[in-house]
């Protein structure tokens, strides 16, 4: 069994994936600040749910 078949694992996924498309619509100006923190922080929560899997 692999963390990818959590449940938490695919919706945090899933709300990565909408959290970048909706972030391209975001302005120019703010594309190193805060569209990139934000793009960050969303692939985290995958990230962790992973770490926290394997320990």
């Amino acid at each position: 069994m692999s963390f990818k078949t959590l449940e938490a694992y695919k919706k945090g996924f899933a709300l990565a994936m909408d959290i970048f498309e909706i972030s391209k619509t975001f302005p120019k100006e703010e594309t190193y600040s805060l569209t990139d923190q934000i793009r960050r922080c969303s692939r985290l929560v995958c990230a962790n749910i992973s770490e926290a899997y394997r320990k």
